[in-house]
């Protein structure tokens, strides 16, 4: 919180104050509505995660069982002759949520089967479930990333959030009550002296 004495003294404190308590309103206003927006999305992108973790778990283990098949039918080599040349490319596709870039999508982009013959019937489906584990891995990557990136933001939100409303609203607006109290105080004062002064100028 702000030193005390940084608060200006008067009537030009209590603006001061006013203008300030504006501003934390309007920025609390701000952080719930962005928390409110964040958390659905959170919790949606939490679930898509999960999901993807149980798909990204079947596709590797089917992958896995038409690879030992391939390998076991023709050896190392079929493994080996059945691979592409080049690598395959993953492509993100990003949007933008409330200040925040979150990867919402990914596909990856294979390259060219081996220009090889199938070396046995097993390497067409073990090159077909892998490229399918493949993808499910590098969308969950993607997803795992924007809920990660999820989480952060909306942890940063609630503590601005928290700060905002356990202190600095509170301190402003105990600064307030004691400024206005003395301000009345003053006020009060200063009606006693103008009396006064006009009692002891009536008496002459």
């Amino acid at each position: 919180m702000p030193a005390l004495s940084r608060v200006p003294p008067g009537r030009a404190g209590r603006l001061w104050l006013r203008r300030r308590q504006a501003v934390a309103e309007r920025g609390r206003a701000q952080l719930d509505r962005k928390l409110r927006i964040l958390l659905p999305q959170q919790q949606s992108q939490r679930m898509r995660a999960s999901r993807l973790q149980q798909q990204c778990a079947d596709t590797w283990a089917e992958a896995r069982t038409w690879v030992l098949r391939a390998a076991l039918l023709g050896g190392e080599d079929a493994l080996r002759s059945a691979a592409p040349v080049d690598e395959a490319q993953a492509r993100v596709s990003w949007q933008v949520v409330m200040g925040v870039d979150l990867p919402i999508d990914a596909d990856v982009h294979f390259p060219a089967p081996s220009r090889f013959p199938a070396a046995n019937a097993a390497v067409v489906p073990a090159t077909d479930a892998v490229r399918r584990a493949v993808l499910a891995a590098v969308r969950l990557a993607a997803a795992e990333e924007a809920l990660r990136r999820l989480d952060a933001e909306v942890g940063v939100t609630r503590r601005r959030l928290r700060a905002i409303e356990t202190h600095w609203l509170p301190w402003l607006e105990a600064e307030r009550a004691r400024l206005e109290l003395a301000l009345e105080q003053d006020e009060q004062d200063d009606g006693l002296r103008l009396r006064r002064a006009a009692a002891e100028g009536g008496t002459r």
